[in-house]
């Protein structure tokens, strides 16, 4: 049950994962310029900051279930 729980996390957190790397502008302009960020420095906008802390959060809970499902499955 708790694996079912972990694998449907991991599969989330991926795709949400993906999503939020995309969203982060690069040395250009990024996909976050759609949603009113500027070009500016990297992390200087109240949205790349709050982009930064999601991406984070999700990396995360990537990892705590990615090491779970590897230690459970040994």
């Amino acid at each position: 049950m708790i694996n079912a729980v972990a694998v449907v996390l991991v599969v989330l957190s991926s795709i949400f994962l993906i999503i939020s790397i995309l969203m982060h502008s690069g040395r250009g302009s990024g996909l976050s310029d759609m949603f009113g960020g500027s070009s500016t420095l990297a992390g200087g906008t109240a949205l790349e900051r709050t982009l930064d802390r999601i991406t984070v959060v999700t990396a995360i809970v990537w990892g705590v279930c990615v090491f779970w499902l590897s230690w459970k499955w040994y």
